[in-house]
């Protein structure tokens, strides 16, 4: 008897390449997938499905029942049922309990007759179907096998790869893959327990497309309705699609109530566009969108803000009230030919004020400049080179574009390691500047570092001398003798340049060598290997009077423990420090016996043999004497991780010079359960800051997390940046509520501000966010605060 099992409302070719049942697939949904301890990126939790009930399927749901639904056309169909009536040898009338199998299908149903010439079947009496894609359950089906057509009363369905259920007063199988329901409801929830639900007129589903398309649509939460919608579409799997994204509600103390309606532009595999229309209650409407694309060849972005009249307050600041004004971010990687490529940005703001009344929200760090770049950008084997421009833009409403660095148009850099034998290497790093900023020095620069370097050794120890030679030379602008250090001398700058075209020659020679002992060890029961590692580096450069060379891209460079080991105490090529240094430092390590690193701590010094006599600039009355040290601070750091719930890391510096601590810094991380964190931070700086710093993850419950993070500033005396949320995660729906108050722009101090009044250091914003699982999200306005102030944070 040919019995096709494509009796189905909603049957056709699902996709059932995951064997697992959907209680063992949302089970594994709850699987660890914490964050490393120390990981400063994380990646984000998938959706969670755990908190689901494992069984919460329509009540016929079989668990042994194949999954592979590409037997189908080769399987046979095999038929149960007490009765059986061929009596015309064209139709067939089972009965009593019928149950007809087929691969993935399964059809039950109290009587089904069934025409073995047109294969059109009638299903009666609590019909319900399954296959490895959905369940569906009705008191009534009828329908075509061949045409793959049907029609079915009073249905409940639910989709187990998307988990989309519902009821529907009819259901009408178009063909395989497309389905239409009438008077109809859908829920990502549980059935029976729909936290949210939308109730239409109609429902179709295109498997083909992963879509669903519900018309005339109400959504509700609970019992209560809260959104029409004449038209709504929502994924039914996990590929893209074109919609709205759920509104975005916050608030800010710059711009008041904020309330954005983001729509996704699904255009093509390989570029898709975002519509964000915003309204600031303070400031007025707002249109911005986003434009991606990936090209053979070319990769880029477009990311454009525009607000037509600005109608917000004028504090004191820069006066915009009525301007339109606008925020325009470009970026693109274009390849041109085999190891050349064109890489751009461009990054301008209508005015310096855009970013601290738009842009420095809840979900935003402060940005003090805005650059832009053109480079052409070439590698090779042995070599690297790149020919561009940089220019920047200054977004901080409360300094001039003094502060702004100088403008590179243009410059060029070629860099190559050339190995001459399996232990020698000769490399060059050179570049060509021109340097432009208005009120200030200018010119071009020309840097050339050649260097030999080798590589002695084995796993127990190493030498690695290298002899380098770097020649500096600069042609300033006309004009340069009007200019010191801080710009104009009528300014009160320093003693004028005097020389349009100073240069630097000096050698570099540095030797580095070290040991490695190791030995077994144990602590606390547990297997470990100990490494033990003496290091000495010796770092000579002559002395060479750098006073009349300009700064244009150098500053000195915070000193650390790699400090200990860096042939430059400046970045950039204005300054070379002299040095007749000798390093000694001492590190050692456990390892346990998968080779993961346990524990490290470090110490090391420099001893100076001659005074470090080279300084960033002198002023016009007075010199800057050369150092008189003999010896270094004293740096130390450790690293413990005794297992993958506690992590403490440590480093601290000492003056043996004026006997006191220049920098100490704490940091404690504790895992709280699978997606639980407690982080703990001390830092100090000499001079500059001491801050104490705390956040948390804290997981309540299965469904509740609280969040919080804290800076205080003991030297300001007073909270810097303080927030505070809860989290609340359920089967089908993730609510996020977080409050932050922090300081903003004016509080670091640039300058005096040209205002009629003090403007209010402190800003407040608040942002309330909500997933409905399955079906999209506010597009994520909060995750960015929170990845950034909580380490470890998913």
């Amino acid at each position: 008897m040919a019995v096709a099992a494509a009796l189905a409302l909603v049957g056709g070719q699902a996709d059932a390449s995951n064997g697992q049942s959907p209680a063992t697939r949302d089970a594994s949904g709850a699987a660890d997938l914490a964050c490393p301890l120390g990981s400063f990126h994380c990646a984000p939790r998938p959706l969670d499905y755990a908190m689901c009930r494992p069984n919460a399927l329509l009540e016929f749901y079989d668990p042994g029942l194949m999954r592979d639904s590409s037997l189908r056309d080769s399987s046979p169909t095999q038929v149960q049922a007490q009765h059986v009536d061929s009596s015309n040898q064209s139709v067939y009338h089972l009965s009593g309990d019928v149950r007809l199998e087929r691969a993935d299908q399964l059809l039950r149903a109290d009587r089904i007759d069934y025409n073995n010439g047109s294969t059109d079947y009638d299903a009666s009496g609590n019909v319900r179907y399954q296959d490895a894609g959905q369940l569906l359950a009705a008191s009534h089906m009828r329908g075509n096998t061949n045409a793959s057509h049907g029609v079915a009363n009073d249905v409940r369905y639910q989709m187990l790869e998307a988990r989309g259920n519902g009821t529907a007063s009819q259901g009408q199988m178009l063909d395989a893959q497309h389905t239409r329901y009438s008077q109809a409801t859908y829920s990502t929830c549980d059935v029976g327990h729909h936290v949210w639900e939308f109730r239409a007129r109609s429902i179709t589903i295109d498997k083909v497309n992963g879509v669903g398309v519900a018309r005339d649509a109400t959504m509700r939460v609970g019992k209560v309705p809260f959104l029409y919608l004449p038209y709504f579409s929502f994924p039914i799997d996990d590929r893209r699609k074109s919609g709205f994204l759920y509104p975005t509600i916050g608030h800010s103390g710059r711009s008041g109530y904020e309330i954005s309606t983001p729509y996704y532009l699904n255009l093509a595999p390989n570029y898709d566009a975002t519509l964000d229309p915003r309204y600031y209650s303070a400031r007025g409407a707002m249109l911005g969108g986003e434009f991606r694309y990936l090209v053979p060849g070319s990769t880029g972005q477009l990311n454009a803000q525009y607000v037509p009249r600005d109608h917000g307050e004028n504090d004191g600041l820069a006066d915009t009230r009525g301007d339109s004004r606008y925020l325009v971010q470009f970026s693109d990687s274009t390849q041109l030919w085999k190891g050349w490529q064109f890489v751009s940005s461009y990054n301008h703001a209508s005015d310096a004020s855009y970013l601290y009344d738009f842009g420095d929200s809840l979900s935003h760090s402060a940005i003090y400049t805005l650059s832009s770049n053109a480079a052409l950008v070439g590698s090779g084997k042995w070599w690297n080179a790149a020919v561009g421009g940089t220019i920047y833009q200054n977004v901080n409403p409360f300094i001039t574009d003094r502060g702004l660095p100088y403008k590179q148009l243009p410059y060029a850099r070629f860099g190559m390691d050339v190995p001459l034998s399996r232990w020698l290497e000769f490399g060059l790093d050179s570049e060509a500047v021109a340097f432009r900023k208005n009120g200030y020095v200018e010119g071009q620069r020309e840097d050339l570092y050649p260097y030999l370097a080798a590589d002695f050794g084995s796993s127990a120890w190493f030498v690695r001398p290298k002899v380098a030679w770097r020649y500096t030379a600069y042609q300033l602008d006309g004009g340069y003798q009007d200019y010191g250090y801080s710009g104009l001398l009528a300014s009160g700058a320093s003693t004028p340049f005097t020389d349009e075209s100073p240069s630097r020659s000096l050698p570099v020679v540095s030797l580095d060598s070290g040991l490695v002992f190791d030995r077994a060890a144990s602590l606390f029961g547990h297997s470990y290997t100990q490494t033990l590692e003496p290091r000495l580096y010796y770092l000579y450069v002559p002395y060479r009077n750098q006073d009349n060379l300009p700064l244009f891209d150098t500053n000195a460079m915070t000193f650390d423990y790699w400090q200990l080991f860096s042939p430059n105490r400046f970045s950039g090529a204005d300054r070379q420090m002299d040095a007749n240094n000798l390093t000694g430092a001492l590190t050692t390590r456990l390892l346990d016996e998968g080779g993961v690193e346990r524990l490290s701590a470090s110490l090391g010094q420099i001893h100076y043999f001659s005074p470090q006599r080279v300084q960033l600039a002198r002023g016009q009355n007075s010199v800057v004497p050369p150092t008189d040290w003999t010896r270094s601070d004293y740096v130390a750091q450790l690293d413990i991780r005794l297992n993958d719930r506690w992590r403490l890391a440590s480093s601290y510096q000492w003056s043996p010079n004026s006997r006191l601590t220049d920098m100490g810094m704490l940091e404690l991380q504790r895992r709280i359960g699978t997606d639980g964190i407690f982080n703990f931070s001390y830092r100090y700086r000499r001079g500059l800051l001491e801050q104490y710093n705390a956040s948390v993850v804290y997981p309540v419950s299965e469904r509740w997390r609280l969040v919080g993070a804290w800076t205080y500033s003991v030297k300001d005396r007073q909270s810097i940046d303080a927030l505070a949320g809860v989290e609340y995660d359920s089967c089908c729906v993730s609510l996020r509520l977080v409050g932050r108050s922090y300081v903003n722009q004016a509080y670091y101090g640039f300058g005096p501000i040209a205002t009629a009044g003090r403007p209010d250091r402190r800003d407040n914003a608040v942002m309330f966010e909500v997933v409905f699982k399955g079906l999209g999200s506010t597009g994520g306005q909060i995750d960015p605060l929170l990845r950034r102030d909580i380490l470890g944070y998913q």
